[in-house]
């Protein structure tokens, strides 16, 4: 079981970039956004919007755009605005939350709703490949993996908002934004700062996951690990990872047209339009080992921090020869947290979403909010047309309860 959840993460992590594959798109970006987020996705929408630097304590440059209130006299009448923290999922940036018409764009929702919204992107992202002494063309710039990201990222981002703003933070999640957000929250990280959390799509188990075209991308990526370790940047546009991945389409059987369907699930709402934009925006790099850790992580069912295998290297960096393990039961559990999944999500299957309730199966009742959509796949979470209504909606009420309780 659990060999089919390592089969099928992988598959996840790769699933972006075979899109742009079948769609006969890969390597190219047509109109990219060269002046940053605001001014490509926000401010022609008439929202303030402004970029700002957090600089990690390992070093890492990262961009973060704050919009800071709504658009027109109806935004909110609060005098001091709720921040937002929106955090994004493994090989896309801030961008994916804004491919809709602003009406439907959540971090623009929160913004009408009188909240301070910042949207975060990771490192190694387009607009996140600075460092203060590391050049992304060095290998050291991308030795790294999610651990890093709970560690350095969550952090340095959490505290220049708390800074700015001097009040605790509410926190958005998607995808592999959920499963960091958890791993931190088991560590007692950002709780201080932390107001509430939504977590959408939420990764941490996958033990359900398995397609045919998972079983072979994960097949195939997991035999070429050693090989693909030897680049330290898991780059999708980069031809050594192109010619890797369109091997996967060869496979008897395999149709890498219809990708999203195959690898997210039957997504019920969204638009050619948006997928048009996305694709001409995606995929972003990543580490190679930051992809390891993602085939670790599900493949033994436990979310353990990054495990070099050999013992000597473990005890190394851990003082053990097992990597620490990331106990989610350890949650506060008065902390807020809103869980929303979807029936027909292909990722975070529900079975396995049950699996992480039970994790939290002690946590304060009055603190814990679930909402399940029956229709609803992994990618209808960041660019459904209608998650407006069915989840967008309830991640504000969930917020505002927080502010007025």
């Amino acid at each position: 079981m659990a060999l089919q959840g390592s089969m099928s993460f992988a598959a996840f992590t790769l699933f972006l970039v075979l899109t742009t594959v079948s769609h006969g798109s890969f390597g190219r970006n047509i109109n990219p956004p060269v002046y940053g987020i605001c001014s490509s996705s926000v401010i022609l929408h008439g929202y303030k919007c402004q970029e700002h630097e957090v600089t990690t304590n390992d070093g890492y440059i990262l961009s973060v755009q704050r919009i800071p209130e709504g658009r027109g006299k109806d935004s909110g009448s609060r005098t001091r605005k709720q921040p937002v923290i929106i955090q994004h999922g493994v090989l896309v940036d801030g961008m994916t939350w804004l491919l809709n018409p602003p009406e439907q764009d959540l971090p623009l929702i929160l913004a009408d709703n009188g909240f301070d919204v910042w949207i975060a992107n990771s490192r190694g992202t387009r607009f996140s490949r600075r460092h203060i002494s590391l050049d992304p063309s060095s290998p050291a710039f991308w030795n790294w993996s999610w651990d890093e990201l709970v560690s350095y990222d969550l952090p340095a981002i959490f505290n220049y908002v708390f800074t700015q703003t001097q009040q605790k933070i509410n926190y958005v999640g998607h995808s592999l934004g959920t499963l960091i957000a958890l791993a931190s929250f088991s560590e007692g990280k950002l709780v201080n700062q932390l107001k509430s959390a939504a977590l959408l799509s939420p990764i941490a188990y996958l033990s359900h996951m398995n397609t045919a075209l998972g079983v072979i991308a994960a097949k195939s990526f997991v035999g070429e690990v050693t090989t693909l370790f030897g680049l330290a940047e898991f780059n999708p546009k980069g031809l050594p990872v192109d010619a890797f991945l369109k091997s996967l389409c060869a496979y008897p059987g395999i149709d890498c047209y219809d990708l999203m369907t195959a690898l997210t699930g039957k997504n019920c709402c969204l638009n050619s339009s948006t997928v048009d934009i996305f694709l001409r925006n995606e995929p972003q790099s990543t580490s190679t080992k930051n992809m390891v850790h993602l085939a670790q992580t599900v493949r033994r069912g436990v979310l353990t921090k990054f495990n070099y295998v050999r013992p000597d290297y473990n005890i190394m960096h851990y003082g053990d020869i097992f990597p620490p393990i990331y106990n989610l039961s350890n949650i506060p559990h008065d902390l807020p947290l809103f869980i929303s999944y979807g029936g027909r999500d292909a990722l975070s299957d529900a079975r396995d979403v049950e699996n992480l309730l039970d994790n939290l199966k002690f946590h304060d009742e009055d603190k814990l909010s679930v909402q399940f959509i029956k229709e609803y796949a992994h990618a209808d979470y960041v660019m459904g047309f209608n998650a407006k209504d069915f989840v967008y909606k309830a991640v504000v009420s969930f917020f505002n309860h927080q502010v007025n309780t």
